[in-house]
């Protein structure tokens, strides 16, 4: 099974893109939601993982960054 975390803040941009992007992803992919506004703390991950900006859907060691709602010193 293939596992994906989906970073985001919580914004307006953030939350149409998961509605309409997972929304269409295979639902054998487990998709862990990271809300950074809420959990400050996992912005170091996502920084170690690639992402630069929100929202952003991480899959087996690949970054897609998505639309644009935050970078994440924004979020710092």
């Amino acid at each position: 099974m293939t596992t994906a975390r989906y970073y985001h803040a919580g914004c307006a941009v953030c939350v149409s893109t998961e509605t309409t992007l997972l929304g269409l992803l295979d639902p054998r992919i487990r998709v862990e939601r990271v809300h950074l506004g809420d959990t400050p703390g996992r912005i170091s991950e996502a920084e170690a993982a690639g992402v630069q900006s929100v929202p952003a859907l991480v899959v087996e060691g690949q970054v897609l960054h998505l639309n644009f709602g935050a970078t994440l010193t924004d979020l710092k």
